[in-house]
């Protein structure tokens, strides 16, 4: 195997378990609530995107429009989503991120802040330039 793949193949390995690690780290400081992890995906979706319905939301997660159901029926027992008729195809929904759940992820937002603001003050000034000049390529790994 030649040294460069040696090398990516090493680096990806790597770079795989610290963002797991970190990962993991990150949803041990989520706020207290008994919601999944595609629960919480669908209403930060529904916050980032905006109204949906259940379909599109379903498109956006990569799941299948019935466990799409499931998840919504459920954050909008908790509260954190409503279902409104689509102005448009009045045998539709919308569903939207309820003023609950756009509290939750404010509030999932600043635990998730304040973790890593301490971390990072744990840093020295290379190691904080170093993540920061890091911040686009990892950007532009997580959308690929």
């Amino acid at each position: 195997m030649p040294s460069a793949t040696r090398n990516d193949t090493a680096l990806a390995g790597s770079l795989r378990d610290a963002v797991a690690r970190l990962g993991r780290r990150m949803r041990a400081e989520r706020a207290a609530t008994d919601l999944s992890l595609g629960q919480w995906a669908a209403l930060r979706t529904l916050e980032r995107h905006g109204p949906m319905t259940p379909s599109e939301l379903a498109g956006h997660e990569k799941v299948q429009p019935p466990s799409m159901t499931r998840i919504v029926a459920l954050l909008e027992e908790h509260g954190f989503v409503t279902r409104t008729p689509d102005p448009v195809d009045r045998r539709q929904v919308v569903v939207t991120a309820s003023p609950a759940g756009r509290a939750l992820l404010a509030d999932d937002r600043r635990r998730k802040d304040k973790w890593l603001s301490q971390r990072l003050r744990s840093l020295d000034a290379a190691e904080t330039a170093a993540l920061a000049a890091a911040l686009p390529v990892l950007e532009k790994l997580s959308r690929s």
